[in-house]
């Protein structure tokens, strides 16, 4: 929050003149029918420019039973003045922050009485919220108004740096990167340069990133025009799992790995007695609707048969309430109540190009929660799937699920925590043809 909204020191207070013999009025009191009115200044603009009217209203009290004859002074009564919680230095708040109000609104003369409760910050504009508060005694209700800026530019999740383009191809940016932003679902991409894709060369551009709120976020990059597209060749080395158990292996740790389709047909007994200890498959996907990972059943079989602690994951880009919830119900539909020993993962990778989901960084943490809420429905818990970078930038932290960490390094310096931390892609066990993640499991670190 930028700043606290700060309570003026002193209460309203007006002394009405003109009282007769027969009647007095207390300081703060109008005719029954009537309404005073106090013009405040309002936040996000100047004195000049703006008011905020704040109306109260009061009984009129007369003195009756009195003969005017027997009467020869009658003094002004004086009650407690109105206390009126003004606006004119309210702070701006981010979107989505969270605040309680009593974190916003600070005096030592009054107690609020819903200070617990939060301030909707769910949406950009001059919001209104009702305060309920006591002072000298009394106790009152008011309705401040505040405004909820978005000051956050939009987050570079793919720079498009190693972008060639074969000559003739046409040239879009945007399939090329991948942004997003904490509130605007449609940030919009412009580049200044040019790129001439009939001839070969590279071709220097500056590209941005805008949001609904005029945030910007620019980068440089150069995109490459060829005749012919390089082809890749994957020549990292690669990590035996005996030399895996060696180095990570340990006291409150158990060794694993994660497996698809693409690990073809697994003989789980082999990779048993190379020392792992677990394994996680990939249930399904939703590419392109719902669909199970054609090796799914076969390896839930054969990794309990060879007396492996298991669980799943599902890979996911849905960008949807219901899309998400659709995926957990199919999920515990086709579990069909079967013992996992590991919360069932929410895995959502497709960061490069993530502009096309039309989706909010908020928006896609918001489906997690969806997610985890549903399968606790379905009797499941929920683990969180990430990278060290999108853990770091994109995901909040969590504090209610457990994370399964991707960093393929020696070492991690990932500062959150993490259940199960994924060090490489490129392992090799007994039992599988070909490349393999491993995992590492934290036994000190809570699944549920």
């Amino acid at each position: 929050m930028k700043k606290h909204f700060w309570l003026l020191a002193s209460a309203l207070s007006m002394l009405l003149a003109g009282c007769s013999a027969q009647e007095a009025k207390p300081v703060d009191a109008v005719p029954a029918t009537e309404a005073s009115t106090t013009a405040a200044t309002e936040p996000g603009t100047t004195a000049a420019n703006r008011t905020t009217t704040v109306t109260t209203s009061a009984t009129t009290t007369e003195t009756t039973g009195t003969d005017p004859a027997e009467t020869t002074e009658t003094a002004a009564a004086t009650e407690p003045p109105k206390r009126q919680i003004s606006p004119e230095t309210a702070g701006a708040v981010e979107v989505y922050e969270t605040v309680r109000l009593k974190d916003y609104i600070t005096a030592p003369d009054i107690r609020l009485k819903n200070g617990s409760d939060w301030l909707d910050t769910s949406r950009t504009g001059t919001l209104e919220q009702t305060v309920e508060f006591t002072y000298n005694g009394e106790s009152y209700s008011q309705t401040i108004r505040y405004q909820v800026e978005d000051t956050t530019p939009p987050l570079l999740l793919n720079g498009g740096y190693g972008t060639v383009i074969q000559t003739g191809k046409s040239f879009d940016l945007n399939k090329c990167v991948g942004f997003a932003d904490n509130y605007d679902k449609k940030p919009r991409l412009t580049y200044t340069g040019t790129v001439d894709t009939s001839q070969p060369g590279k071709y220097p551009i500056t590209a941005t990133v805008t949001d609904s709120a005029g945030n910007q976020t620019s980068w440089d990059l150069t995109v490459t025009v060829v005749d012919k597209l390089p082809t890749y060749t994957d020549d990292k080395p690669r990590l035996a799992f005996s030399d895996f158990a060696d180095a990570y292996g340990g006291a409150n740790k158990r060794l694993g790995i994660d497996v698809s389709k693409w690990q073809g047909t697994i003989d789980f007994e082999a990779v048993r007695d190379a020392g792992c200890e677990f394994v996680i498959m990939r249930m399904g996907h939703s590419r392109s609707g719902i669909e199970m990972d054609e090796y799914y059943r076969a390896n839930m079989q054969a990794a309990k048969a060879a007396d492996l602690d298991v669980g799943v994951y599902f890979y996911t880009t849905a960008n949807s309430e219901q899309a998400v919830r659709k995926e957990a119900q199919w999920i515990a539909r086709n579990l069909d109540g079967a013992k996992l020993d590991f919360p069932v993962v929410f895995d959502w990778e497709s960061f490069s190009n993530f502009q096309k989901y039309s989706m909010s960084i908020h928006d896609l943490n918001q489906l997690f929660e969806v997610f985890a809420e549903e399968m606790q429905e379905q009797g499941y818990s929920a683990m969180l799937y990430g990278s060290k970078n999108y853990l770091n930038n994109f995901w909040y932290p969590q504090k209610k699920h457990p994370v399964w960490l991707a960093h393929y390094t020696d070492q991690t310096d990932y500062a959150g925590d993490y259940a199960i931390w994924q060090m490489s892609c490129r392992g090799r066990i007994p039992g599988i043809a070909g490349d393999v993640d491993l995992d590492i499991q934290y036994m000190d670190m809570p699944l549920e």
